[in-house]
């Protein structure tokens, strides 16, 4: 029995969460046929798909996203407000903080402002849940390092938690790059009280390493020095094709607790690595490979192709349409 859609509210919160959110806004209207001001191509108009999970239809038929944009520094944002798809956004579901400054890379500043403002976003989540048949749950996409990100994403997580005790939450967590040494001297203390709140009020954390991110535009896309936009249309593609059954209708993991139903047994272990095959970019699209279900497989089971660094290597387990895969090294 095919179930109905259930929607699923986004919030993009500070800098990467925005860049990351624009690249899979971009892939969710290029797959459903919506154009970047929110209309209905002809030749999708046809189409089964369940766009109203991520999208809801205005009084003008135009397609609009689930999505908050929240940020404490206007550049991001701006740069998405003046970017081709200025128009598919609702411009009610952006926030931009007065003061402009940002967190400061602090994690103490991104939460403590965030608590200050907390009644305006809280309203606008208000909103976008009241404006929902049968809202299922949140996804949010952040960063784990920087300042707004960890900060602001750690006090939304708890207040969503505290709100809609109910509603499912899945992350998109953006590791840093350990391997380079960073600017941000307290970027260990950002991860480390992030991961606390993730631990305890996320249902499902899907972890995207920005080592592994890098090492897969330089080893596997031959791209010697990988741009962000590069970096983030990978992180699209993943949560794209995570996203899938959601959006797609079918008779398995049709919704968001049939996708994370493998992790009620441990709640607290609930830090997915993921893997995507065959791995392209546009410029590349062009090419055709043959390929088979066992190739693909064999792949996915590849660690060189998962979006985590090598630290955890020793044990891998694969979810694959409800079957498990365990491969120790």
């Amino acid at each position: 029995k095919l179930t109905m859609p259930r929607e699923i509210i986004t919030l993009q919160v500070g800098q990467c969460g925005n860049q990351v959110g624009m690249e899979f806004w971009k892939q969710l209207c290029k797959e459903h046929g919506i154009n970047n001001e929110g209309v209905l191509e002809e030749y999708a108009t046809q189409g089964d798909d369940r766009k109203d999970v991520f999208f809801y239809q205005a009084d003008d038929e135009h397609y609009i996203p689930r999505a908050l944009l929240i940020d404490l520094e206007p550049r991001v944002i701006e740069m998405i407000q003046k970017s081709a798809f200025s128009s598919l956004y609702n411009p009610e579901n952006v926030f931009i903080s007065k003061e402009g400054i940002g967190a400061g890379n602090n994690w103490a500043s991104g939460y403590s402002q965030c608590e200050k403002i907390q009644e305006e976003i809280m309203e606008m989540i208000d909103r976008e849940a009241d404006g929902s048949d049968s809202l299922e749950g949140f996804v949010l996409l952040h960063s784990i390092a920087g300042g707004t990100g960890s900060g602001m994403g750690s006090y939304l997580l708890e207040k969503l938690n505290d709100r809609f005790p109910k509603k499912l939450i899945q992350t998109y967590s953006v590791f840093p790059n350990y391997l380079d040494s960073s600017d941000t001297v307290v970027q260990p203390y950002n991860s480390l009280l992030t991961l606390k709140r993730l631990t305890l009020n996320a249902d499902c954390v899907v972890v995207l390493d920005n080592t592994a991110l890098n090492r897969i535009a330089v080893d596997r896309l031959k791209i010697p020095n990988p741009s962000f936009a590069q970096t983030n249309s990978l992180v699209s593609t993943v949560m794209s094709a995570s996203t899938t059954p959601l959006r797609y209708p079918g008779y398995m993991n049709n919704d968001l607790i049939g996708l994370l139903a493998s992790l009620i047994p441990t709640p607290r272990c609930h830090f997915l690595m993921t893997g995507y095959t065959p791995l392209t970019i546009d410029i590349q699209a062009s090419s055709v490979r043959k390929t088979t279900v066992l190739d693909v497989m064999r792949r996915l089971l590849q660690t060189c192709l998962l979006y985590t660094s090598d630290a955890a290597d020793d044990l891998l387990c694969v979810d694959l349409g409800g079957r498990r895969i365990i491969k120790k090294k």
